[in-house]
């Protein structure tokens, strides 16, 4: 009998993404490559929107649920090719299949350019790396909600510490500085993690 993957188990299965993740405006609203803070300031507004599923004005539980469910939603949608309401064996293995071949290929891209390897979490080993840190940093009153105005205040204050010159603009530079710095700064924290903890002398 062919195997069936309901939309309701189908979720354990996906891999999880960070719905809270706010990108950069890397090419800045005119293609230029440099984004000022008001481009930042409307680019996080429009972020805020999209995230903000149920429209109340915050960023909760919620929304991150309802996020998660409509992006279940969308892959049950793509994975089920035939349309009846469930996905087989075939399906599910094709899609793994394709998902593999896709990734081989961004390894090849990669290796042609000459960049390492990497995984599927973030600088700090979890998943939504320095972006659900951020994210945490944003709440900043710890009710577990981020306001409008937490994720603009978050948004901004990223730009100003990317924008070392403070000129009111980020470019491609500073851009890459910015990422240096936080690879240094998850160096150092893989680094304390991994050292090991001194044993008592007895003394």
């Amino acid at each position: 009998m062919k195997k069936k993957i309901s939309l309701l188990t189908l979720g354990a299965a996906l891999i999880a993404v960070p719905v809270l993740a706010a990108p950069g405006l890397k090419a800045g609203a005119d293609g230029n490559g440099i984004v000022t803070r008001a481009e930042a300031q409307a680019h996080a507004a429009e972020r805020f929107a999209k995230l903000d599923v149920n429209k109340d004005g915050k960023l909760d539980a919620s929304d991150r649920a309802a996020k998660r469910a409509e992006m279940q939603a969308q892959m049950f949608e793509r994975l089920d090719a035939n349309k009846d309401g469930s996905i087989s064996k075939a399906e599910w293995d094709q899609h793994a299949a394709d998902r593999d071949a896709k990734r081989a290929e961004r390894g090849e891209k990669r290796a042609d350019a000459g960049e390492g390897k990497r995984g599927m979490r973030g600088h700090h080993g979890k998943r939504g790396g320095h972006h659900g840190i951020m994210m945490g940093r944003a709440d900043a009153n710890g009710d577990k909600v981020v306001s409008q105005a937490e994720f603009q205040t978050a948004a901004l204050a990223r730009f100003d510490a990317a924008d070392t010159n403070k000129d009111g603009k980020v470019t491609a530079e500073e851009r890459a500085a910015q990422r240096e710095a936080w690879k240094a700064k998850a160096g150092e924290w893989r680094a304390k993690r991994g050292a090991a903890p001194v044993a008592p002398t007895g003394e």
